[in-house]
C-alpha cells in the first residue's frame, strides 16, 4: 500500500510535465503506426514495476491530445476548471455512488444545493432535477417525462397501446434526439425536423404546421425539443414562440440546453435564452463552455415529484423506506442509472471558489472574445463568415485560399472548397499548430467552426494567432496538392 501510495504522488508530476506550455498540442499519429509504437506501453499481459508504469502513462500522455492547450478548439469543450479538476480528484479518491444518503451523506446536501441554486437561476424554483452523464442521456429523461406525463399507464402497460406519437426537433439539432427516440421505442421516423432558417434557428411557423399536420392525421404531439446553442452554428430558437406553440398545444417543452446554456451565468447575455423558464425541462452540460471536468450534466424539470415517478424501481434492498433517516434524500430512484457519480460536487468546487460574480465575469469575456473573433473574421482577406449575427461563442467561416478567389463560385468551385477545408484541418493538426472543428451543414460545404469555452483563458492575440494559422496552412495549398 506504501509502494501504490508513493505512486500517486508522483502522478501529480507526471501530468504537469505532460501538461506544460512548451509540450506540442498533439503528436499526431495514423492508428496503425501508434498501435506500432505504444504496443508495449499499452499490453496488459504482464504486470510492470512503478518505474515502468511511470514510463508508458507519460508515453500515453505523450501522444495524447492536449485539451488544455489554447490551440484545442475542436470540440464544444476544452481545459478543465482547476477548482473542477481538484473536485473530480476528490471525487474519485472518495469512491462513493450519489444514490443513497447513507454512502454519500454530504454529497447528496451539495447535489440538492446545486440543483436549488441552478434550478432558480433558469426560472423553475419549485422544480427538481438530476446529475446525468450527458446530454444524450439528458434527452432520454426529457421523452421519458414528458412520455410519462401523456401517458402514465406507459410505465406499466408500455406502447403497445398508445397511439402514435410525434418528436419534433430542428434540422440543426443535436443528433441524440434520434438515437432517444430508437431507444425508447418511438423509431427514428417519429422524429420530424422542422427547418431552419439561415442563422440555424427553428422555423416556428413549420414547427406549427408540422404539428396540425400530424393532429389531423390522429398521431399525438408528444415533446419539441428546442435548443439553445446547436453544435455547429450555436443557433438558439425563439423559445418564447416555441414556448407559445407547445402551451396551444399542450404538448411537452424540452430546451437542449447543453451547449448555450452557460449563458445564464452572465447578466448581460442570458436574455438570449429568453422563455427558457417557460419550458417544462431543461437540460445544461457546465462541461462543455463552463470547463467542468467531463462529465458534468444536469438535467432540470419544472414539475417537482415527476422525476420519481416516472423513473422509480422502488428496489426493496437500496431504498427501504423504514431507515433510519429521511429517505427522501435517496435520489437513486429518480435515476435511470443505479451507481451514479458524484458529480455535482466538481461544479460545487468551481462554484464556491468563484461564486456567480466570477462565473458571470467568465461568461462575458468569452462572449466577447467570439464577437471579436466574429468581426475579425468578417474583415480579414480570405475568410468569409457562414452566418452572423453571434447567438453562441461559435463563429463559422470559411477560408478561401489565394488560388481560388476572383473565380465563378459554381458548384465546382464549392466541390474543391469541400475538400480545402479538411486538408487545411489536417495541415494544421499534423503540424500541431491547432485542432479545429469543420463541418457541412445542409447546403453549405465544409467549414470552421471556432467555439470558445471559459478554459484555458484566451487573449486576442491568440486568436489572431488562430485565424494566422489558419491562413498560413490555407497557403499552402494548390490544385495540385488536392
Amino acid at each position: 500500500m506504501e509502494q501504490e501510495s508513493s505512486f500517486l504522488d508522483r502522478v501529480l508530476k507526471i501530468v504537469k510535465d505532460e501538461s506544460a506550455a512548451h509540450i506540442p498540442l498533439v503528436q499526431f499519429k495514423h492508428p496503425k503506426e501508434l498501435e506500432v509504437i505504444l504496443h508495449d506501453d499499452i499490453d496488459i499481459s504482464e504486470p510492470v514495476s512503478d518505474q515502468d508504469l511511470e514510463q508508458s502513462v507519460r508515453k500515453v500522455l505523450h501522444y495524447s491530445v492536449k485539451t488544455n492547450k489554447s490551440t484545442f478548439r475542436n470540440q464544444l469543450y476544452g481545459g478543465t476548471d482547476p477548482y473542477g479538476l481538484a473536485g473530480a480528484w476528490i471525487a474519485e479518491a472518495f469512491n462513493t455512488s450519489q444514490y443513497t444518503y447513507e454512502v454519500a451523506p454530504v454529497f447528496t446536501l451539495i447535489e440538492n444545493k446545486m440543483l436549488d441554486h441552478i434550478l432558480k437561476l433558469f426560472g423553475f424554483p419549485d422544480g427538481d432535477g438530476i446529475f446525468s452523464p450527458g446530454g444524450s442521456l439528458s434527452m432520454l429523461y426529457a421523452l421519458v417525462a414528458a412520455r410519462y406525463k401523456a401517458f402514465p399507464e406507459v410505465k406499466a402497460k408500455g406502447i403497445r397501446n398508445l397511439p402514435e406519437m410525434v418528436i419534433y426537433s430542428s434540422e440543426g439539432s443535436h443528433y441524440s434526439i434520434m438515437k432517444a427516440a430508437h431507444w425508447l421505442g418511438f423509431g427514428t421516423e417519429s422524429v420530424r425536423r422542422i427547418k431552419c432558417n439561415q442563422c440555424g434557428q427553428m422555423l416556428t411557423d413549420e414547427l406549427e404546421k408540422a404539428m396540425t399536420e400530424d393532429l389531423s392525421n390522429n398521431k399525438v404531439p408528444i415533446m419539441v425539443n428546442g435548443t439553445a446553442g446547436t453544435t455547429v452554428l450555436g443557433a438558439i430558437d425563439n423559445l418564447e414562440e416555441v414556448a407559445r406553440i407547445c402551451s396551444k398545444y399542450n404538448v411537452w417543452m424540452h430546451v437542449d440546453a447543453c451547449w448555450g446554456g452557460s449563458l445564464i451565468l452572465s447578466q448581460k447575455y442570458r436574455m438570449k435564452l429568453k422563455g427558457i423558464e417557460q419550458a417544462n425541462s431543461i437540460s445544461w452540460n457546465p462541461h462543455k463552455m463552463a470547463g467542468a471536468p467531463l462529465q458534468c450534466s444536469l438535467f432540470l424539470l419544472k414539475e417537482k415529484g415527476l422525476l420519481h415517478e416516472a423513473n422509480a424501481a422502488a428496489a426493496q434492498y437500496l431504498f427501504q423506506q423504514d431507515k433510519f433517516y429521511d429517505v427522501r434524500y435517496d435520489t437513486g430512484d429518480k435515476s435511470i442509472q443505479c451507481g451514479r457519480k458524484i458529480d455535482a460536487f466538481k461544479l460545487w468546487m468551481i462554484w464556491k471558489a468563484r461564486g456567480d460574480i466570477g462565473l458571470n465575469h467568465m461568461t462575458d469575456h468569452v462572449m466577447e472574445l467570439a464577437e471579436f473573433c466574429m468581426e475579425t473574421v468578417a474583415q480579414k482577406v480570405g475568410f468569409r463568415l457562414v452566418s452572423a449575427p453571434l447567438q453562441c461563442p461559435n463563429v463559422c467561416f470559411w477560408y478561401i485560399p489565394t488560388f481560388m478567389r476572383h473565380q465563378k463560385e459554381d458548384v465546382k468551385w464549392w466541390d474543391l472548397m469541400h475538400k480545402i477545408t479538411p486538408k487545411i484541418k489536417e495541415i494544421l493538426m499534423t503540424s500541431s499548430r491547432l485542432m479545429v472543428a469543420y463541418s457541412p451543414l445542409r447546403d453549405h460545404k465544409n467549414f470552421f467552426r471556432l467555439a470558445f469555452t471559459f478554459h484555458p483563458r484566451l487573449d486576442e492575440k491568440e486568436i489572431i494567432d488562430m485565424l494566422q494559422a489558419i491562413e498560413d496552412c490555407g497557403e499552402m495549398l494548390s490544385l495540385d496538392i488536392l
